[in-house]
């Protein structure tokens, strides 16, 4: 086990936490929360575009360890800029000149823009190979805010669930412009984050070119996936929903510490399942927070045909055979045929410029007969 593998699964056990925190999740007990941030156990390296049974069921998942930035020259910025920051602040940026992204998902944003060579650090959740040779300023997801300066930013970026607000408000009162952004919830947040991130750096042409390239891609997607129709006849908009979409329960799985969540409504997973054609089986159970802890109960009345989990999370509890010794899981008929869909930590739920793959990917399997494995 790698220490860059286990910082990896401490960072996002932890970003799950606050999340949970910050929505007012409370059917996951203090116990549980505590023995997620003390997790120790992690598995290997996540994701590939292997075209065989993984041994952990990923069969195709999204590469999550490159970018494609947008072709041609990078983009130089225009600035100063005002922009409104997610906190109810007016932050003026006046050099791009050093980034520092302080989520997976932004880093990912500003990597894919072209700026890339502007960004001089990373949080521990951005895994990609562009962005692994930066200094890493979080521990265990919590931002350092002495790392942040010593490498004397000209704009760091943030997100309304960033914290400690301690060390955020340190690299404000240090003179640092920081723009806070909303995180991303559902694939109708994909716009907004792009557009927001390319404003606030003053490359709004590259963001309407990187805005246009991901909704294409995720258009075309959309277009051969079963189960899914435009609503007017074209590609784009609100589609309609086949009655006979398989269901899909989202698992956020953490066996070392032994936390088992089921997702509901506020996961951030719904609108990527039913997107690719299926139906948000936790959502559909009636479940209206974000996650609860998993029972045989909750399982049967979820009864999902697949599981989608984090790929991390799927390692952590032995791959699908140890998946299926959690209470209620065999009994599922997603568990009775083995149907397991896991996608990578650092791509799964960012809804940014990658989300294409994601949605391929998951169509397919929700949408393929037989096993993961």
């Amino acid at each position: 086990m790698s220490g860059g593998g286990l910082a990896h699964d401490e960072g996002k056990a932890r970003n799950v936490h606050r999340r949970l925190r910050a929505r007012g999740v409370l059917t996951v007990t203090a116990t549980s929360l505590a023995l997620v941030l003390a997790l120790t156990g992690c598995g290997g390296e996540a994701g590939g575009e292997g075209t065989g049974h993984g041994k952990h069921g990923a069969v195709g998942s999204p590469r999550a360890d490159r970018l494609e930035p947008l072709s041609g020259p990078a983009p130089v910025p225009r600035l100063p800029v005002r922009v409104d920051s997610a906190d109810g602040r007016t932050v003026t940026v006046g050099s791009a000149e050093r980034i520092v992204p302080l989520t997976g998902s932004l880093s990912e944003i500003v990597h894919t823009l072209g700026l890339g060579k502007q960004v001089v650090a990373r949080d521990i959740t951005a895994t990609f190979a562009q962005a692994e040779h930066l200094p890493v300023v979080t521990r265990a997801h919590d931002v350092s805010a002495e790392s942040v300066l010593s490498l004397e930013p000209t704009v760091v970026l943030a997100e309304t669930t960033t914290g400690p607000a301690e060390a955020v408000d340190q690299i404000r009162e240090a003179g640092v412009p920081l723009v806070v952004l909303r995180p991303a919830r559902q694939l109708d947040d994909v716009d907004t984050r792009i557009t927001d991130v390319a404003r606030a750096l003053g490359v709004r042409p590259a963001g309407d070119r990187l805005q246009k390239r991901t909704n294409d891609r995720i258009e075309a997607v959309r277009d051969g996936i079963p189960g899914t129709s435009p609503a007017s006849g074209k590609g784009g908009g609100r589609r309609e929903q086949r009655a006979d979409r398989p269901r899909v329960a989202f698992l956020y799985l953490r066996g070392s510490a032994s936390v088992y969540l089921l997702g509901g409504a506020r996961s951030g997973a719904s609108s990527l399942i039913e997107a690719a054609g299926g139906v948000d089986a936790g959502k559909e159970s009636g479940l209206r927070k974000d996650f609860t802890a998993i029972t045989s109960e909750a399982l049967a009345k979820a009864a999902p045909d697949v599981i989608l989990v984090m790929t991390k999370g799927l390692e952590s509890v032995g791959g699908v055979d140890g998946l299926l010794k959690i209470p209620g899981v065999a009994e599922t008929p997603a568990g009775a045929d083995r149907r397991v869909a896991a996608v990578d930590d650092g791509v799964l739920l960012n809804y940014g410029p990658r989300t294409d793959q994601v949605l391929r990917y998951l169509a397919d399997r929700i949408h393929a007969k037989g096993g993961a494995g």
